[in-house]
């Protein structure tokens, strides 16, 4: 069964510092993910370039299949000497992974990477070699569904070293929060960022050392199906709802017109809800049949604000969604639960729109931002338009 590999990942700036000096490069072809965490020596400017040179290279040779010992030699001779100390220097981990969970994991001086495995965490056998007069350290990988991998900076371990903690956040100390706080409903992002959070919280909000956190999930894929604004020909409303209930996919409509057209055919009622969890988001609808019934434009309006909050790998705020406005369960519905999100935009004129300042061209806009950031959080996104 081919599975979804689904990633994210955040980082601290070293306090005082404008640039981090971890990096973090993706690469994801048809059925697999390269990814990179480079951590460069020192911080700030030279910091960032030796991790930038580093994750780029690595990441581009890796994803076309280059041999990982021709792929060091290149960073070795790539990255630019340090006037100060002498050398070229920057630590890294590479996974390489595909969508049945099978792949490779390279280690260089960053903290030892760790998988959660049916609520608990475990090590991988790493085999070590010697490339290049550098220690790499190998491990073959087989993840299997809801299984995450956490690869870090050591900024990570050393979280509240000389503050609150007198060796820093230990390994075992880190698997162990891991096991308290992760559930199998979080994606790969929720868990990076809320590692990250925590261990801003032990250097009290002062990163005495960059710190990155990124994780991969392997998981079920969801497909959802939304639903914005009616179709130009009213004549194609049947046509145009048919493909949108169309397969076993979770259903989404958005839009007071488009509420009415889908409950009509469906031949069911269309019931409004009187709560304002937010009193910025108009309240949600029901429809038998249909998953989720929002407002429209206000509604998705603040959903693009959610939504760069989230892809943001700098954000520290929780990337789930408690309250019950329509916004926030389509965005726990968007961003922590699907896979592969399909849009039917319709581009008829919504006669409730007359008087007031809003226009088709400000519908599309905000659903083709909304489509991009989409993407960036590595979501398959299709639109069609009506």
């Amino acid at each position: 069964m081919s599975l979804f590999i689904e990633y994210g990942y955040t980082s601290l700036n070293k306090y005082g510092e404008e640039l981090c000096g971890d990096k973090v490069e993706y690469c994801i072809e048809e059925n697999h993910l390269t990814l990179v965490l480079a951590d460069g020596m020192g911080s700030g400017v030279k910091a960032n370039i030796l991790s930038t040179l580093t994750s780029k290279i690595l990441c581009t040779m890796v994803s076309n299949d280059v041999d990982i010992e021709d792929c060091i030699e290149t960073v070795i001779q790539s990255l630019p000497v340090c006037k100060i100390r002498g050398v070229a220097y920057s630590t890294f981990s590479v996974v390489y992974i595909n969508t049945e969970g099978e792949g490779f994991l390279f280690e260089f001086d960053n903290p030892q990477a760790i998988l959660f495995h049916k609520g608990k965490c475990v090590d991988f056998i790493r085999c070590n070699s010697e490339i290049c007069g550098k220690k790499v350290f190998h491990s073959q990988i087989k993840l299997e569904e809801n299984d995450l991998l956490f690869i870090m900076s050591d900024g990570a371990i050393n979280a509240g070293l000389g503050q609150i903690m007198s060796f820093g956040w230990q390994r075992e100390n880190i698997m162990k929060y891991l096991e308290q706080n992760i559930t199998g409903e979080m994606s790969a992002r929720c868990c990076a960022g809320m590692l990250a959070a925590a261990c801003d919280d032990l250097y009290l909000d002062r990163p005495g050392d960059d710190t990155t956190v990124a994780a991969l999930k392997i998981r079920k894929k969801l497909a959802v199906n939304v639903m914005v604004g009616p179709p130009v020909d009213k004549s194609q409303d049947n046509f145009y709802v048919g493909r949108f209930m169309d397969g076993d996919t979770k259903k989404v409509v958005c839009g007071g017109t488009s509420s009415q057209i889908v409950a009509r055919y469906l031949n069911k009622p269309l019931r409004t809800s009187f709560d304002f969890p937010d009193k910025d988001v108009p309240p949600i609808g029901f429809i038998e049949g249909i998953d989720l019934t929002t407002e429209g434009v206000l509604t998705l309006r603040k959903l693009l604000t959610l939504s760069n909050k989230y892809i943001s790998t700098h954000d520290l705020s929780p990337k789930f969604f408690v309250k019950q406005d329509g916004a926030s369960l389509l965005a726990n519905m968007l961003f922590e639960e699907a896979t592969d999100i399909t849009f039917f935009v319709g581009q008829g004129v919504n006669a409730a729109h007359q008087s007031l300042p809003i226009d088709i061209t400000m519908k599309l806009k905000l659903v083709e931002s909304l489509a991009n950031n989409l993407r960036k959080m590595g979501k398959n996104v299709t639109l069609n338009y009506d």
